[in-house]
């Protein structure tokens, strides 16, 4: 490979949250554990953002900055080269993160006590997002069978045709489970969100990263245009840029545009966030791609560890993200005892809890790791399971 994904970069001195929050967890450890919990990455970033953002910063002075008619042609053509996806250039707004686009569209489109329909177990924020604006969390649990994932459409459509339901949150691809929704299941939502009149904002923040014989598809390209749908999309999670702060809200309507806008208020991405986002999508799709062989490869050799030590252990198929679902639920532990256990072995991992009830007795793995530091990860869970 042309890029370094093995070399690990010691970030306890860095101020970063995981890293923190291990400490937390456990004070007194008995080496150096990396945590494989925070969906950013252990990955040393594309050389060349570092190298464009010095010479960013020998051109251009720090004050006050927008994106350039160049940062949105880029944008553009992101979307085009990889997801088959046109967008206009006016249709993008910046914001600092994703999480803060879903809290504004909560507010934007919703009013205090209005239902929010979500397909659980989902990532946290969501939660926040519905409640901070105290609208109404209204779960529609995905279905766990064989090891796999789907959709319950029939309740789906039972929650958008109830009046209070005004928005959907989709997480696409999603996190935690890793499904990539097929066409037809978008397709379906779409129509189902349409005839009932609930507004959909999905979150496709982990849309550049999907396995081999998958294939995500953007929500707007099997959408009517009188939809309005919202997309969130970031370089984020492709680029490991999570403390650059700069997402790509696709917005299409004018209206909705201006009443997001309006919530959002004045600020938006940094001059060297914008930068690293120009950098990133014309100069490292190369790395992009390599890094998505190495989550796959260690993917793979997860699986292949689990089904051969730890048959009690069910990893649930990653077809997007690079965050592995484990099952758990056969080692017949509470979320307590679960949590505990991983803790002594000094796995530190994201407990399946916090992402609703619906997770309870399951691990997110973070899989965007050095291959030594995910094998020692493995036999720290072999050696626990075993006692």
């Amino acid at each position: 490979m042309k890029y370094d994904f093995e070399t690990l970069v010691d970030r306890s001195t860095h101020g970063s949250g995981k890293w923190n929050d291990m400490k937390r967890k456990k004070s007194e450890l008995s080496y150096s554990p990396v945590p494989l919990s925070v969906a950013d990455m252990e990955f040393k970033n594309a050389p060349e953002i570092a190298e464009g953002l010095k010479e960013f910063m020998d051109t251009h002075i720090l004050g006050y900055t927008g994106p350039t008619e160049e940062y949105l042609n880029t944008v553009c053509a992101w979307m085009e080269k990889r997801h088959g996806w046109h967008i206009e250039p006016q249709w993008i707004v910046g914001t600092h993160g994703v999480v803060e686009a879903l809290k504004v569209s909560v507010k934007a489109f919703c009013e205090p006590g209005d239902g929010v329909i979500t397909f659980t177990p989902v990532y946290y924020p969501f939660y926040m997002a519905i409640e901070n604006h105290g609208c109404e969390i209204v779960r529609c649990p995905l279905v766990y069978k064989d090891n796999a994932y789907t959709i319950d459409f029939e309740l789906f459509e039972e929650l958008c045709a109830r009046e209070k339901n005004k928005m959907f949150l989709l997480c696409s691809p999603h996190n935690p489970v890793g499904r990539v929704w097929s066409a037809a299941e978008l397709g379906r939502i779409c129509d189902i969100c349409r005839r009932n009149n609930v507004r959909i904002i999905s979150d496709e923040i982990h849309f550049d990263i999907i396995m081999p014989g998958f294939e995500h598809t953007t929500i707007h390209n099997v959408a009517k245009p009188s939809d309005n749908i919202i997309v969130c999309t970031a370089p984020s999670k492709t680029f490991n840029l999570a403390t650059m702060q700069t997402s790509n809200i696709i917005i299409p309507d004018d209206e909705d545009r201006r009443r997001f806008q309006e919530v959002l208020g004045f600020g938006g991405p940094s001059a060297l966030g914008l930068e690293a986002c120009r950098i990133a999508y014309t100069r490292c799709e190369e790395w992009a791609d390599e890094m998505i062989q190495v989550i796959d490869g260690n993917r793979r050799m997860t699986v292949d560890f689990i089904g051969e030590r730890l048959p009690e252990i069910k990893a649930v198929e990653l077809q997007g993200t690079y965050l592995l679902w484990l099952d758990c639920t056969a080692l017949g532990k509470t979320k307590e005892e679960l949590e505990a256990m991983m803790v002594e072995a000094e796995l530190f991992l994201d407990e399946g809890y916090m992402f609703g009830d619906e997770g309870i007795g399951f691990e997110r793995v973070n899989l965007a790791v050095p291959k030594d530091v995910l094998i020692k990860a493995l036999e720290r869970l072999e050696r626990a399971v075993k006692g």
